[in-house]
């Protein structure tokens, strides 16, 4: 279906002032709609928000037409928006069912959906009729060129992103333009590409919508369309997908295994500023005799710190139903289910691959001689959003780097906020099996330490150094000062590399 014009500003703008004003926002949504019916909608379902939508309130009007891609009287809606403007520049059409005349049917020609800003901004993500979340309904049967919306990958991206204050911001295979529009937040000039030119239209009337300023919208694969340009934050939820072939634009990224995400990953480094970040969505293989962090390693490009989060591992078996699934092939004729489920295994056996991990990579542009690499396995639930906690870890990598053992022991330490002690051992025992220090903020991360760890790390309150604190545990435990003094940087390094120990005056 063709897309509304680009080109009307003011249609645009009128749009949105009539969509505001009638609460159809994503706090109005939950309040009409209830909780159940909201959420339901993000899994593709509609039913919920068909029955909340019975009466005939225009907040409940404009959720038929442009969430649930019902036709409704040209009359419910004619004194809401401005409908001949809408209809000239192609946002809604005349349903051909209906007879002609103020009494005729309207349907919306994309998909035109509230979502909030993190600062409580109003936005609209723009998308292809049907494909607002993920592919739940089987996507893949509308088209290869389609547009999705928000889903998942794109919250989370999102979520982690670092939102420092950047002069630059790059969107690569920016879909319907959710990162570039967070990135209009805090980017004084935001650049957007993306192979399907449907998906930079979708982009540009997203940001219309949302009263977001225009961004530099480039067609193109990757890197390609920006050349040599370089930039303080690099942003991409990328055709990440590991398939036999090119079927889909928005989720098969064209080249062999995992090699797209590989050579975002590679390319980065040579298009970052000093300082600046790329933050990225990937899938990778776990290769039949090969470490899948070492793999990952590999990918890291010169001069750049990186942090890599794998959060899933899926066997190639349920990869492969996963994403048949949601390009709507199990509701296909069985025989051709069977053989592009037969592909993908071929595909995964030709190139020994016996698992696929999805996660995040995070680099920063540091320059550092000794880059510091981080690939770890974190299936566990965090507290988004994340681009703080993010920030933060790398600001610990270039502490730890710059500190030796020794400077370790004359600096101070504080425990982090909401950080709990857990003891585990078996009821009346004297002491415990092991100590557990557990975040509740950021990653919530866990990690088992002795207990000369656990009173170091129960004192640290800034006001002695580590190597004063060492002393007098050693003293009270009887044990040789000089000794725990060089045993136990190891761990303090350690918790303060996972954020559970912060340095003061740094």
């Amino acid at each position: 279906m063709p897309l509304p014009s680009s080109d009307r500003a003011d249609v645009s703008a009128r749009l949105r002032e009539a969509l505001l004003a009638v609460d159809f926002t994503a706090d109005g949504l939950l309040e009409l709609l209830g909780a159940p019916a909201y959420t339901a909608l993000a899994r593709s379902e509609t039913v919920p928000a068909l029955r909340a939508t019975r009466g005939d309130g225009a907040l409940a009007a404009l959720v038929r037409l442009f969430l649930l891609q019902d036709s409704v009287p040209h009359a419910r809606v004619a004194d809401v928006l401005p409908v001949d403007a809408l209809l000239d520049s192609g946002w809604l059409v005349e349903d051909s069912k209906g007879a002609a005349g103020a009494g005729s049917g309207l349907r919306a020609t994309v998909d035109v959906r509230p979502y909030g800003g993190p600062d409580g901004e109003d936005w609209f993500i723009v998308s292809d009729l049907g494909c607002a979340v993920g592919g739940a309904g089987g996507i893949g049967s509308r088209g290869e060129g389609v547009v999705l919306g928000v889903g998942g990958a794109s919250t989370t991206l999102a979520g982690i992103t670092v939102r420092t204050p950047v002069a630059s911001a790059l969107d690569i295979g920016t879909g319907s333009g959710i990162q570039a529009l967070h990135a209009s937040r805090h980017a004084t000039r935001v650049t957007a590409t993306d192979l399907n030119p449907r998906a930079l239209h979708c982009t540009r009337l997203t940001l219309a919508l949302s009263g977001a300023p225009e961004a530099d919208l480039r067609e193109g694969s990757l890197y390609e369309p920006v050349g040599d340009a370089t930039y303080d934050l690099i942003v991409s939820n990328p055709p990440f997908v590991i398939s036999p072939g090119a079927r889909l634009t928005y989720r098969d990224g064209g080249m062999g295994g995992d090699d797209l995400c590989r050579s975002i990953v590679q390319e980065a480094g040579a298009r970052l500023n000093e300082g600046g970040y790329a933050q990225f969505l990937a899938n990778w293989q776990h290769v039949e005799g090969e470490e899948w962090t070492e793999r990952l390693r590999s990918w890291v490009p010169r001069g750049c710190d990186a942090w890599i989060v794998q959060r899933e591992v899926q066997d190639v078996t349920q990869y492969a139903e996963l994403w048949l699934r949601d390009a709507g092939d199990h509701r296909t004729d069985p025989a051709e289910y069977a053989a592009r489920y037969d592909a993908w295994l071929d595909e995964f056996e030709a190139r020994k691959t016996r698992a696929v991990g999805f996660g995040w990579i995070t680099l920063r542009k540091s320059g550092a001689a000794e880059p510091s690499v981080t690939v770890e396995e974190w299936p566990h639930p965090v507290e988004q959003p994340l681009g703080e906690a993010v920030q933060a870890f790398f600001e610990r990598q270039d502490y730890l780097r710059d500190h030796d053992d020794a400077a370790l022991l004359a600096a101070h330490f504080k425990l982090a906020g909401e950080v709990v002690q857990e003891q585990v051992g078996l009821p009346g025992a004297e002491d415990p099996e092991h100590v557990v220090l557990r975040q509740h903020r950021g990653m919530r991360r866990a990690t088992k330490v002795d207990t000369v760890g656990a009173g170091f790390a129960g004192v640290c309150d800034g006001s002695l150094s580590a190597g004063r604190i060492l002393d007098a545990i050693a003293q009270l435990m009887g044990e040789d000062p000089v000794l725990l003094r060089d045993r136990t940087p190891a761990q303090i390094r350690l918790l303060v590399e996972q954020g559970f120990l912060e340095p003061v005056g740094r």
